[in-house]
């Protein structure tokens, strides 16, 4: 796939991810929420079929966030249920166990810290740090420069990153 349709992946996915959460939480929006949610399952899906990178990053978020208890709407339902069936249908790449591993770990660890450090710590590096869980960020990173995938993947998970910031902005400003 190309290098520019697996950012545009990478953008939509994060911007209708973030979308559909607040959709839910804030709104309590449950059918755009799912609509988004649908969405957000379709492009992080057809990344994770067409890219080892990609569904390394795509399936830790995934397997980290159901680990953490933060599969915690019908939103989220829905969205697992479209990456998984389109997942089993175009199949993914062979991955590595260690590598996939180390990254469930790290947005695992994002997760737990995101939601607990603030409350345990007054230190404002650890606060910003796990606020934009920043864990995933430096294993993406580090996996990248060390050839375990294409380090674009790294470029990639920045624009995911800012697409999910962009569409929290974009909600604050609609509502």
């Amino acid at each position: 796939m190309s290098y520019i349709i697996l950012a545009i992946l990478f953008l939509l996915s994060g911007f209708f991810m973030k979308y559909s959460d607040d959709l839910f939480d804030v709104n309590h929006d449950v059918l755009l929420a799912s609509v988004y949610g649908i969405l957000c399952g379709l492009v992080s899906a057809f990344a994770t079929v067409s890219d080892a990178g990609s569904a390394y990053m795509f399936m830790a978020i995934l397997i980290g966030n159901l680990i953490a208890f933060k599969v915690d709407g019908i939103h989220h339902i829905i969205t697992l249920i479209v990456f998984i069936i389109i997942c089993l249908i175009c199949g993914i790449p062979d991955l590595s166990l260690v590598i996939l591993l180390t990254c469930i770990l790290a947005a695992l660890s994002d997760e737990v810290g995101h939601e607990t450090i603030s409350k345990i710590s007054d230190n404002v590096f650890l606060n910003l740090f796990f606020e934009y869980r920043f864990v995933m960020k430096i294993i993406i990173f580090l996996l990248g420069v060390f050839g375990a995938f294409d380090i674009s993947v790294f470029i990639y998970f920045i624009f995911f990153e800012v697409a999910y910031e962009i569409a929290a902005i974009v909600f604050e400003n609609l509502n």
